[in-house]
């Protein structure tokens, strides 16, 4: 593993609010004991909708994280943001003071934003006039204030910006962190996304592009990637946030570290608005790029985390990528999509996929893909059906395609000091 004369880049602190539990340790062990977090929907009346199932983050309280009157100015993915983000700072045990806010960044990304805000603040409009429109509706609503307000909560006054690639994001974000710590620009970075779009226009949206699984009757069942019976993704929301630093600056301060980020590839489809390219031919690409950026071989990922959403399309052709990628070394390599437990948080679903990469090298346990049930032909690695396994594994690549044909694909490593 060659680092070309660049900076090391190290995790040093992870968050996470995900529908699996409000923090990491709670999200990984029920991901490895394959709990679905998935159930009916709670936020609205679903009664009309195809659709009645999310994941949901349940029992979380903002206050924990932030003042009251500073909540009621966010939109909740700003809240899980800010959750996430402290709680990889505290594990970190990050101190943002005058020495060094100028080299800590913030690369929050996210697929929508406050979509329920938006929605709000149109419904109050038509119904009562402009004069009733809230003050705080824009920097409610806008992606890039989940970054900017992690920024004034933390002090975190290096560059900050928002990653918007739809399911992508998360890996861009974590990706270009990285690149940000390489170049110099920074040196430590919070990086990750986050969601919270469970409400009647998402669900309305994405239900009328026959995107999402209606098995209702058995939500806990619904999210089945890589099984012939999917029929859907099921929405989830939270966010996650991986903290980058570079290495020398850990060592420096102590900081304890988890991981290498070692690769990152980032590639067009240039083929559909939604639907991934039938030749696998982007995703296959970003994951070369990754193990290339690495100074890897296919042979050396011990295990993927893939985008694995529940879709008939996506798993035929996230398949067909890794078999472009890896050659005959995909059927070595253990894959498996824990968006069947967590559903899938779009802008938020490669931070968490990356922490569960981390977690997965750390403990030397690899989460399960739960629903496998009938095996489709189209599918035919090695999903790690239905229970954890123990691996020990010194490379795990994150994989994440967003609409608009976006690919980003982070590989992580054990840290060899």
């Amino acid at each position: 593993m060659a680092n070309n004369g660049r900076r090391r880049v190290v995790v040093t602190g992870m968050g996470a609010v995900t529908p699996l539990g409000n923090d990491v340790e709670t999200s990984w062990r029920a991901a490895v004991e394959g709990r679905s977090g998935i159930g009916p929907i709670t936020r609205f009346d679903a009664s009309a909708y195809d659709t009645r199932i999310a994941g949901e983050v349940r029992n979380f309280n903002p206050e924990e994280y932030a003042a009251a009157k500073d909540l009621r100015r966010m939109d909740p993915f700003i809240h899980y943001a800010i959750a996430a983000s402290k709680q990889a700072a505290a594990q970190a045990n990050l101190v943002i003071n005058e020495d060094n806010a100028e080299q800590v960044a913030v690369l929050i990304g996210s697929g929508i934003g406050g979509l329920d805000t938006l929605y709000e603040a149109a419904t109050t409009l038509l119904q009562k006039g402009p004069s009733k429109v809230g003050p705080f509706t824009i920097p409610m609503l806008l992606v890039d204030l989940a970054a900017g307000q992690v920024s004034i909560q933390m002090g975190a006054k290096g560059p900050n910006f928002a990653v918007v690639s739809a399911c992508a994001s998360s890996a861009h974000s974590i990706g270009e962190g990285a690149e940000l710590i390489r170049r110099g620009a920074a040196r430590v970075v919070f990086t990750g996304g986050a969601e919270a779009c469970v409400g009647p226009l998402a669900v309305a949206s994405f239900g009328a592009m026959r995107a999402l699984s209606t098995r209702n009757d058995e939500p806990e069942k619904a999210s089945r990637p890589f099984d012939k019976l999917r029929d859907g993704f099921v929405l989830g929301e939270g966010a996650g946030t991986v903290l980058l630093e570079d290495l020398d600056y850990a060592l420096e301060r102590g900081a304890p570290i988890f991981a290498e980020v070692t690769g990152y590839g980032a590639t067009a489809d240039a083929s559909h608005i939604t639907a991934p390219a039938e030749s696998g031919d982007g995703a296959a690409r970003a994951m070369l790029m990754a193990i290339k950026d690495a100074g890897l071989t296919p042979r050396d990922i011990g295990y993927i985390n893939a985008h694995g959403t529940s879709t008939p399309l996506n798993e035929k052709y996230e398949t067909m990528a890794i078999k472009r990628a890896f050659g005959d070394a995909a059927y070595g390599v253990p894959v498996s999509s824990t968006k069947s437990v967590t559903g899938h948080l779009l802008g938020a679903a490669g931070a968490i996929e990356a922490i569960f990469c981390i977690k997965a090298i750390t403990e030397g346990l690899l989460p399960p893909t739960i629903n496998q049930e009938v095996r489709d032909p189209d599918c035919d690695l090695d999903y790690v059906p239905n229970e954890a396994r123990p691996a020990r594994i010194n490379h795990a690549m994150c994989n994440s395609m967003g609409f608009g044909g976006h690919n980003g694909v982070v590989i992580f490593s054990r840290y060899e000091g």
